[in-house]
């Protein structure tokens, strides 16, 4: 077989920041071969069966040299359909993704490449530094700090470049920068133009430090910024002390763990990088098929006829039914006249994604005020009440059992509808773990018993000083239950809900 190979920008840093169509092309693909500077949350993207293989390269240390890269390319295009190719930024911007595509045209290897955000924009962007300016720059200009060393003689213009006008921004120039501001400054660069050296760009790992092109390398000494970082030169730098918005936010350069699974951390982790922190994804729980295919697939073919009620306890249980149920019946309507009950926003918006509505949902998102509306006079009058009424929980295989008791004692019938199960997350190809163990964090958070049952599963030493935020009661009593003690639980016991939690928590 013959596939092809995709060249994708990984984009800055942000996962947000992938394009569309890279994102899209990961999910898809094969094969992915990814470098150091791609976000690990991007692996998660990718389908179960997809073969990772890390090549990447950091200063000295390189997992494996650019030939056997390419050559590694061409074999992967004539084992899988699609082969994506990851990298850091875009990958025609000082990426090699140039010497790759020659290499893959060379082979008659069908390619295509996919353009990402350039940290040269990126970077100076979430520093507050825009390149241009109508009162200062009209131009900007991007140069690498460091060439190939078996060069010999260096191919930058350093005195072309000092006494061009507008903004420079430095790639790739942290290991040399002493050297590469006196190269500028005996080009003729004035050394008191205002810089900056802006490290891990758009992440929360994210620092900055502006001086002068004379003081610069002693500036990023001092605050100890070093690689991966850009350089930026010119009299924007200036604007930075107006318009430095990413490094304001509330939660920047906090650290903050999210144990969901892979398939549902996304919104949580969305939510605290939209604060500015950076976000470590370490899964403890995999969501996976229930144990009783059979009967699950029953319940949801059966359901439009045979019950009153369903009632939806998470995202996971809506998405699990509405997929087997629309492979049945192909048409919503099918659903009949049932009533719908859910516990959560979150479950609610899970609904309302396949146009339903929710007729009741308690305020607290827990068990016990689900049964306290069932139970009231207000259900009682809309619907008749619950007595006698067939209804369908549908739910996890590890969900509490105080609901469908509770049901029952109000003299409804059901059934439950076990839609899915989750089991511990053994796997960590992100390494996650092992940058917890090495750099901490400031605070772990827990959305549900589950995940911190596997948690402790795991025997991970929670980092000195690392705190720990819980969604609500029920996770809040099973980390006590396992000898971890919350130093903050969510008012509102959802995600919004959770988050506040961690902004108060770290002010």
């Amino acid at each position: 077989m013959q596939g092809s190979v995709y060249l994708i920008g990984a984009g800055p840093g942000d996962p947000s920041l992938i394009t569309l169509r890279g994102r899209d092309l990961v999910g898809k693909a094969d094969c992915v071969i990814y470098d150091a500077l791609v976000p690990p949350e991007f692996l998660s993207w990718t389908k179960k069966n997809c073969l990772l293989i890390y090549a990447g390269k950091r200063a000295a240390k390189h997992a494996m040299p650019q030939e056997e890269i390419n050559r590694l390319l061409v074999e992967m295009s004539r084992r899988f359909a699609s082969v994506v190719r990851l990298k850091g930024g875009d990958p025609f911007v000082f990426g090699r993704g140039g010497e790759e595509a020659e290499y893959l045209a060379a082979e008659k290897i069908p390619f295509q490449v996919v353009p990402g955000v350039s940290s040269a924009i990126a970077g100076p962007g979430f520093a507050g530094i825009p390149l241009t300016h109508r009162a200062c720059s009209s131009q900007f200009t991007v140069f690498t700090g460091h060439e190939n060393p078996g060069k010999g003689e260096s191919s930058v213009d350093w005195e072309g470049i000092a006494r061009i006008g507008g903004t420079k921004v430095m790639l790739m120039g942290m290991s040399n920068l002493a050297k590469n501001m006196q190269a500028l400054m005996d080009g003729g660069q004035n050394p008191d133009t205002p810089a900056a050296a802006v490290q891990w760009a758009a992440t929360g790992r994210q620092k900055s430090v502006r001086a002068t092109v004379g003081t610069l390398a002693r500036a990023a000494a001092e605050h100890r910024i070093g690689a991966p970082a850009i350089v930026v030169i010119g009299e924007v730098v200036n604007l930075a002390k107006r318009l430095n918005w990413y490094e304001n936010l509330p939660l920047f350069g906090r650290r903050v763990v999210v144990t969901r699974s892979r398939e549902q951390a996304g919104s949580l982790s969305d939510r605290l990088r939209g604060l500015g922190a950076d976000v470590l994804e370490l899964p403890t729980i995999r969501i996976v098929d229930p144990e009783d295919k059979k009967t699950f697939a029953e319940l949801v073919v059966d359901a439009p006829h045979t019950y009153q009620w369903l009632v939806f306890t998470s995202p996971n249980g809506v998405r699990r039914f509405m997929k087997a149920f629309l492979a049945a019946h192909s048409d919503i309507r099918g659903l009949g006249g049932a009533f719908i009950a859910a516990i959560g926003p979150g479950t609610a918006a899970a609904l309302g994604s396949y146009g339903l509505a929710v007729d009741v949902m308690p305020k607290k998102s827990v068990a016990e005020e689900l049964l306290k509306e069932f139970g009231s006079e207000e259900v009682r009058d809309k619907f008749r009440g619950v007595e006698n009424c067939n209804m369908l929980w549908v739910r996890g295989g590890q969900a509490r059992g105080v609901l469908g008791k509770g049901l029952m004692e109000l003299g409804a019938i059901v059934d439950e509808c076990i839609a899915y199960d989750t089991v511990p997350e053994t796997g960590d190809p992100t390494g996650a773990r092992a940058l917890l163990a090495a750099e901490g964090a400031d605070v772990i958070t827990f959305t549900s018993s589950s995940t911190v049952k596997h948690f402790a599963a795991l025997g991970i030493t929670l980092p000195a000083g690392c705190r720990i935020a819980s969604i609500g009661p029920i996770t809040t009593a099973t980390l006590e239950k396992y000898g971890f003690k919350p130093d903050a639980e969510a008012s509102d016991h959802d995600i919004p809900g959770l988050v506040e939690a961690v902004r108060k928590l770290l002010e």
